[in-house]
């Protein structure tokens, strides 16, 4: 029987059930039948909205190109983030995946602001008083290996915390880390 589930992942959590040394995996966070597998994947140092199934369908209904769903991110940079560098990843900046120069989609970006209201992050990030953070929301419709640190860093705002908040329709805000929704077929391809 298929099972589908989204999860909250926490910070300094891999995206994986295998064991590996010194580093907390969703094994550790959640208990899901032996078959459930996540979808796509969030960094060990990101957070955030997480799909798992062992319905096969879902992975290619989610991470196909061609599909192209929204996923939105609160990202946390360095730095007072500029209308500059909101104009360069809206049109789309250079990165590098996998030892090549990609130019980015167009993205939706919308600087907040004010902090937004999510969980506290443990460990927090490092308050420097002279040195001020900004937060933004980052809407994409691809998912590269580690774009968006990559697309924030390319505009000279490193980012130092990233949040992936829906995948379409399917949104945690109010969620805390480490919560753990099921849901039916229906429901999780209604959203997408």
């Amino acid at each position: 029987m298929f099972k589908y589930f989204a999860l909250y992942k926490p910070y300094e959590v891999l995206s994986q059930f295998s064991p590996e040394i010194n580093k907390r995996t969703l094994k550790d966070c959640i208990q899901v039948p032996s078959d459930v597998y996540p979808v796509g994947r969030l960094d060990y140092d990101s957070e955030g909205l997480l799909i798992l199934t062992n319905d096969p369908t879902i992975n290619a209904a989610i991470l196909h190109p061609s599909n192209a769903h929204e996923r939105s991110y609160l990202v946390q940079v360095d730095g007072q983030i500029t209308n500059d560098a909101v104009a360069r990843l809206e049109k789309g900046v250079i990165i590098n995946v996998d030892g090549k120069s990609y130019k980015t989609r167009p993205a939706r970006v919308q600087l907040l602001e004010a902090p937004p209201e999510v969980p506290d992050r443990y460990p927090p990030i490092r308050f420097r008083k002279n040195i001020p953070t900004s937060w933004i929301k980052l809407t994409l419709k691809e998912g590269k290996n580690r774009q968006v640190r990559k697309m924030t860093a390319a505009t000279g705002f490193p980012t130092l915390r990233l949040i992936r908040m829906s995948i379409g329709k399917l949104d945690i805000t109010g969620w805390q880390p480490g919560e753990l929704r099921q849901f039916s077929k229906q429901e999780l391809l209604s959203w997408l």
